[in-house]
C-alpha cells in the first residue's frame, strides 16, 4: 500500500455559535485520487482552507509529507498546489506572463521557471495561445490555465475545488484530461465537486461530510455496498402500479424495495442475477391487469443515490 501523503486529524472549526467543521479526519496516500464530496455548506470549503494553510484550525491536526502544515510559509505548504473555484488570473496579462508571475512567487527564475511555464501550458493544452491574455479566453480555458499556474512549483499534491463549475462539456472533458494524465504520473489529487459522475470518473477514495462531519471515507466499491440495493430495475408501465402489485414484487426473491412514481416503478435487488426472474414476474403481472409494460431499463447503485442516502433530499441553501 503506498504511504499517507496528507493526514488530516480530528481538525474543527467554528464560526461564532456555528461548527463548520466537527472533528473530520481522513487520509489521502501518494499517488491516490480523493473524492471530497457534501452539500452546500457541509464543510468542504473550510477543510480545503485548512489543508492549505489558509486558515486556522480550533483543533486537530494536518500533516503534509510528515510535516505540520500551520500558518505562514512552511516547505510543507510548497508540496501543495490549489485550483481555487474563483479564478485567480490577471486578465490583463498574457498567459505566459500570469504563469512567470506565479511562479516568481514560488521562487523560481531563469530556465528553471521557463521550462515550467512552457510544460504547465502544455499539459492543459494551451501552449499556442500562451501569449493571449485571459480575457480572451473562453471560461474552460481559464479554467485549465488556473490548473496550470497551480502546477508551476511541482507540488505533490493538487487540490481542486470544483474546477469545471460553469463550463461546456468540452472543456470539463479537458479538464478530465489533464487530471487523469496528472494521476498517470503519480500525483495525488482531492477533487471536491457537486456532480457525482466527475468523482466517480476520476476518485479512487471518496470522503463524503455534510454538517462538519465525515459521513463516509471508502473506496468506491465500499460505498455501493453501503445500500442495500446494489443493482435495480427501472419499468415504465401504461398505467401507475397499483397497490397489489407493488406488495407482490417486494415479496419477490432478491428484492430489497420498490416504489412506483407515477407510471414509472423503480424496484431495488439486492444483485443484478434478480433482474430476469423479477422482470418476468413483472411482466405477467402486469399482463393478467391489463397493463402494458412499455420500458425497461437495469441500472447499477451510483454514487448519487449513495450521496443522498447519506446527506439527506432536502434542499439546501
Amino acid at each position: 500500500m503506498a504511504s499517507v501523503l496528507l493526514s488530516v486529524n480530528q481538525v474543527s472549526k467554528s464560526y461564532g455559535a456555528r461548527k463548520a467543521v466537527d472533528g473530520v479526519s481522513f487520509q489521502v496516500r501518494q499517488g491516490q485520487t480523493v473524492g471530497l464530496i457534501g452539500p452546500n455548506g457541509a464543510g468542504k470549503s473550510t477543510t480545503v482552507g485548512m489543508i492549505c494553510g489558509l486558515l486556522r484550525s480550533d483543533s486537530g491536526s494536518i500533516v503534509m509529507d510528515g510535516e505540520p502544515i500551520g500558518q505562514g510559509p512552511s516547505e510543507a505548504k510548497r508540496k501543495i498546489g490549489f485550483v481555487p473555484q474563483d479564478l485567480a488570473l490577471y486578465e490583463d496579462l498574457s498567459s505566459l506572463e500570469n504563469l512567470k508571475l506565479f511562479g516568481a512567487l514560488y521562487g523560481l527564475k531563469g530556465a528553471p521557471l521557463k521550462q515550467r511555464c512552457e510544460q504547465a501550458l502544455a499539459l492543459v493544452n494551451l501552449a499556442d495561445r500562451a501569449n493571449d491574455k485571459p480575457s480572451t479566453y473562453s471560461g474552460g480555458m481559464k479554467r485549465r490555465l488556473n490548473i496550470a499556474a497551480a502546477l508551476l512549483h511541482d507540488p505533490q499534491l493538487l487540490i481542486l475545488d470544483e474546477p469545471t463549475v460553469g463550463v461546456d462539456p468540452q472543456s470539463r472533458n479537458a479538464i478530465f484530461d489533464t487530471l487523469e494524465t496528472l494521476k498517470a504520473q503519480g500525483r495525488s489529487l482531492i477533487y471536491t465537486s457537486h456532480y457525482m459522475e466527475e468523482v466517480e470518473r476520476l476518485a479512487d477514495h471518496i470522503v463524503i461530510i455534510d454538517h462538519g462531519k465525515v459521513l463516509a471515507d471508502e473506496t468506491p466499491a465500499a460505498l455501493y455496498h453501503r445500500l442495500p440495493a446494489q443493482a435495480a430495475l427501472r419499468a415504465e408501465l401504461s398505467a401507475a402500479p397499483s397497490a397489489a402489485l407493488l406488495s407482490g414484487v417486494r415479496a419477490l426473491p432478491g428484492v430489497t424495495g420498490a416504489q412506483g412514481d407515477g407510471n414509472v416503478l423503480d424496484i431495488g435487488l439486492a444483485d443484478a442475477t434478480h433482474a430476469p426472474a423479477t422482470l418476468a414476474w413483472l411482466a405477467a403481472d402486469c399482463a393478467n391487469a391489463g397493463v402494458a409494460l412499455l420500458h425497461f431499463a437495469t441500472a447499477k447503485t451510483s454514487l448519487e443515490n449513495i450521496f443522498l442516502n447519506l446527506t439527506g433530499r432536502s434542499l439546501r441553501d
